[in-house]
């Protein structure tokens, strides 16, 4: 099977509070109070574990914290959600990152893959 990621994915322990979510047509849905577990990053965006099912297409505020000293913000956009045996399985993107916090990711990636080979 090949792979058709277009960002390697590293792993993330991160938890987070969508409080609400919106859609560029002026939609939003309010009073949320999910807490999710972010599993893992790349490039292009989040997987997270929580226990409700999220609506595709809408986006939310996050603050990506990547170490004690290392965070961005930035809006996600959900692109799917699958159920599991315990909650769902959500895939976000990220929307219009810059480059420098792309970069900031990279360096996240450098730092683990230092911190496995020592």
């Amino acid at each position: 099977m090949s792979e058709k990621r277009r960002s390697k994915r590293l792993p993330l322990s991160l938890e987070l509070k969508i409080t609400s979510l919106f859609k560029q047509d002026n939609k939003s849905l309010e009073n949320i109070n999910e807490g999710i577990e972010v599993e893992n990053i790349s490039k292009a965006g989040i997987g997270f574990k929580c226990k409700h099912q999220l609506p595709l297409d809408y986006y939310f505020d996050a603050k990506i914290q990547l170490s004690e000293d290392k965070y961005f913000f930035s809006v996600l956009k959900i692109v799917r959600c699958i159920e599991m045996e315990i909650g769902f399985f959500v895939g976000c993107e990220f929307v219009g990152l810059a480059d420098i916090l792309s970069k900031e990711v990279d360096e996240y990636g450098e730092e683990l893959t230092t911190t496995e080979t020592m």
